[in-house]
């Protein structure tokens, strides 16, 4: 199965909550998602109510310790495994560089552990462009990108884009990349506007499902809950199903052949 980095270099875009929903959904199918929490704020890791207990039993273990990933994981109520955040991660760009041994860290360390062979992995990145994020689009087979329908999101997925091309040279290949649009409210004209000019932008990289603004969506992180738990009956759970369906049948979830071979090249 697919390893996926859900990455956006603004925040508020909706990273988290499209993590926690499709892992949700995949589970619901009876697939075996893995979320991995590389934000240092540990959004996911509490929603999923798996925190760590200390910086030891988190991620930044990973990179500072080299503990390794299976050691780290946590079982959540939500009914899927997460290897939770922990504020200390917001050291590890100071404090191991941004050479290729860290940055492949991640990659290694799934591909040792087996993680990621028989279900898909999610990745809830940082809202910043360092080695945490780059570390999840390097591990990664592809890169969803959430996108808010507001003026300043539309620019922050113009630089993920600018960001994912300059990368190729790198990792010897495009990275796939799948825009999906949240919080879309089709009351206002802005929203169509914004999905036209997403639509003539990315093309084929913009998911045809959106993620319409919804109370239930706002409201299920607060229950510690997934959409479809929280209000299954819901806008938000047939948007979420809706995207996580697309997704399944453009094969966006599987793995993509020689992908993680060509980004050995890096390491």
């Amino acid at each position: 199965m697919a390893r996926i980095a859900v990455f956006n270099q603004k925040g508020g875009v909706g990273k988290t909550t499209t993590t926690l929903n499709l892992a949700a959904a995949i589970a619901a199918r009876g697939g075996l998602p893995l979320a991995i929490d590389l934000d240092p704020q540990a959004h996911l890791s509490a929603i999923a109510r798996a925190p760590a207990a200390s910086a030891e039993a988190s991620m930044y273990a990973f990179y500072r310790d080299a503990r390794p990933l299976s050691g780290l994981v946590q079982h959540s109520p939500l009914g899927w495994p997460v290897i939770p955040a922990h504020v200390e991660l917001a050291k590890v760009d100071t404090q191991f560089g941004k050479g290729p041994n860290v940055l492949n860290r991640l990659r290694v360390g799934l591909a040792r552990d087996g993680l990621g062979e028989e279900g898909c992995v999610l990745v809830d990145c940082c809202p910043m462009l360092g080695v945490l994020s780059l570390s999840a689009i390097f591990a990664a087979d592809r890169v969803l990108v959430p996108v808010s329908a507001d003026y300043l999101a539309v620019k922050g997925a113009l630089q993920v884009e600018r960001t994912l091309n300059a990368l190729h040279r790198v990792v010897g290949r495009r990275i796939e990349r799948r825009f999906v649009i949240t919080r879309f409210d089709g009351r206002r004209r802005m929203s169509w506007d914004i999905l036209e000019s997403f639509k003539a932008r990315f093309g084929a990289d913009l998911a045809e499902s959106r993620i319409a603004e919804n109370v239930s969506i706002a409201e299920s992180p607060f229950s510690e809950r997934d959409v479809f738990a929280h209000a299954p009956s819901s806008r938000g759970a047939a948007d979420y199903a809706a995207l996580f369906e697309e997704l399944e049948s453009t094969g966006f979830l599987g793995a993509a052949p020689g992908g993680r071979a060509a980004l050995a090249a890096v390491a």
